[in-house]
């Protein structure tokens, strides 16, 4: 008997048919570009239902409507978004996608206010599949450390008015780092790693 098709297998050793990984590789490659596109209805369309986890913060956007706002506020503050895949992998349940996140910071970031500055930060991206090929997360994982110094780095500190935007900008992000974490992501269940 063959061991991938074996009833002894767990599924996680189990990898999809090439035509499985390249339907999902399409999928996520559409929503990429659709991101990029700012084309939300056929983003949108790569999910059942648009889930989106984003560790760095612990937040959550579950739904059409969270999700759509979320495209805009990040939009308004990074109107150029764009993004530079670096590798694709896949796993049993997931395309894994490391990138480049790019933008310039025009616009508001919730409360830190725009600084001008471009930022290019790595990042890795699940996107995870459900038992009949739908995608069902994207979960996104960077430093945002990273970004606030590249957004604040190039702030002149003896000009009084970049000296104003660092200070609203550190206040801001401390109001973002005093959201209580989803417990969606806190509230986690080891797997079982049983043969």
């Amino acid at each position: 008997m063959d061991p991938e098709t074996s009833p002894t297998t767990p599924a996680r050793f189990v990898m999809p048919s090439e035509d499985v990984l390249r339907a999902r590789e399409k999928l996520v490659l559409d929503h990429f570009n659709d991101e990029v596109a700012q084309d939300w209805d056929a983003t949108l369309s790569t999910f059942p239902h648009p889930h989106y986890e984003l560790i760095a913060q612990m937040l959550v956007h579950d739904g059409d409507n969270e999700v759509r706002d979320y495209y805009r506020d990040t939009r308004v503050a990074f109107p150029d978004q764009n993004h530079e895949i670096i590798a694709f992998r896949h796993s049993h349940d997931a395309v894994i996608v490391e990138f480049w996140l790019l933008g310039t910071h025009l616009g508001p970031l919730g409360p830190i206010p725009p600084t001008g500055a471009a930022h290019r930060t790595r990042m890795t991206a699940y996107f995870v599949f459900d038992e009949h090929e739908n995608l069902v997360t994207e979960r996104i994982y960077f430093d945002q450390l990273s970004i606030l110094k590249q957004l604040l780095g190039g702030l002149d500190r003896k000009n009084p008015k970049d000296l104003l935007t660092l200070m609203r900008a550190l206040g801001g992000a401390l109001r973002m780092s005093a959201t209580t974490p989803d417990p969606r992501l806190t509230h986690t269940t080891p797997p079982l790693l049983t043969d």
